[in-house]
């Protein structure tokens, strides 16, 4: 079973446009041009043919990360503006003497956010989940060290 993947209602939207645009725009033209191509005779040295078959290969294979992504999504409103640590926030965070400024949540979420994202099922988002603005948590990072992790300001995600 995979992963549930939250996501804000806009970031959901987008990606239902995306995916719809893949399977009723793109699929279409891709299927015509893989067909122009092999009217064009001998497909063993025809670029424009292997250069269709592997547009339809990368879009089938969207199509199908799409699909799954939302079947297994879970669309939720923008938090509040609490300052506690959820998934759809932005959180700064001074950890090993460097700032570091994040979004818990997907990287269908933030796509073109321009800062990481740490998912909330990961080490260091289990740590801080319902954590607020202030605190210092300790948790264990992958290689067995335990980190402080100071909070900074938290504020949701707008797209």
């Amino acid at each position: 079973m995979a992963d549930t993947t939250w996501l804000t209602k806009e970031a959901y939207d987008k990606l239902v446009e995306e995916l719809n645009d893949r399977r009723d725009v793109q699929r279409p033209d891709i299927v015509r041009r893989i067909d122009l191509a092999r009217q064009e005779g001998d497909l063993k040295e025809n670029g424009g043919y292997h250069a269709a078959r592997e547009a339809q290969s990368m879009n089938e294979t969207r199509i199908a990360q799409l699909e799954e992504l939302l079947e297994n999504a879970e669309v939720g409103e923008t938090p509040a503006d609490d300052g506690i640590v959820e998934p759809g926030m932005i959180v700064n965070v001074k950890m090993a003497g460097r700032d570091i400024k994040f979004l818990l949540g997907t990287r269908e979420a933030s796509e073109g956010l321009g800062i990481e994202v740490f998912s909330p099922d990961a080490p260091i988002g289990k740590a801080l989940m319902g954590h607020k603005s202030g605190e210092t948590v300790t948790y264990t990072a992958p290689n067995g060290k335990d980190i402080k992790v100071q909070i900074g300001e938290v504020k949701p995600y707008t797209a």
